[in-house]
């Protein structure tokens, strides 16, 4: 309890010293997060375009993360590979998606234990439509993934099975078509698409 107790005491003085907007957008304990993403400038105009959102939920402080893919713009061809999605260390878009550096990588450990390796996530009908929970990355605290940029690939991630060095870097997954920022939003986005991801009519 001793432990806890200071973890939290913890994560309260990151909070209040790195994010103190989040406290006065706080509802019932819950921050909201968004990326709004966009086309890199360095990819080729015959690439997919990806254009829409990834949303964030998180209980403060200690609830676990929850996530929204809310994409547009891939192939309309339902026979085309997943797109990996990864978080990377940089929110920097200065020389297009290349600019936001490797995976985001507090632990110093191999793909795809990184807290923000989301995964593979396979388009229909040209979209993402995908809401995840249970995630590893946090808002909060030392290693909050807020400021940070999420990134999606060309190709699909081999999970780190790829027997070379890039596979245990960031698993093989291609160049990068899309990024965007995460910062603090208002629920009403989450809220907005939340329905749409999770009725399966939909999906």
């Amino acid at each position: 309890e001793l432990l806890y107790e200071m973890q939290k005491q913890v994560n309260d003085l990151w909070q209040n010293l790195l994010y103190p907007v989040a406290r006065a957008n706080e509802t019932d304990g819950v921050i909201y997060a968004t990326c709004e993403m966009k086309p890199s400038s360095k990819i080729d105009t015959d690439k997919p375009q990806v254009t829409g959102q990834v949303l964030f939920r998180q209980h403060y402080s200690h609830g676990r993360l929850e996530a929204i893919f809310y994409l547009d713009g891939f192939p309309l061809d339902n026979n085309q590979s997943s797109r990996a999605i990864h978080i990377h260390e940089l929110g920097d878009l200065s020389n297009g998606c290349d600019s936001t550096g490797g995976h985001y990588n507090p632990f110093r450990v191999n793909h795809p234990r990184h807290p923000g390796d989301f995964g593979n996530f396979l388009p229909k009908e040209g979209k993402i439509r995908k809401y995840k929970t249970n995630l590893l990355a946090t808002i909060f605290g030392p290693y909050s993934i807020m400021g940070r940029a999420v990134v999606i690939h060309e190709q699909e991630d081999d999970m780190g099975k790829g027997n070379n060095k890039a596979s245990l870097e960031n698993g093989n997954a291609g160049k990068r078509l899309a990024c965007c920022v995460i910062g603090i939003c208002n629920k009403n986005l989450w809220e907005a698409k939340l329905p749409e991801v999770t009725d399966k009519k939909k999906r």
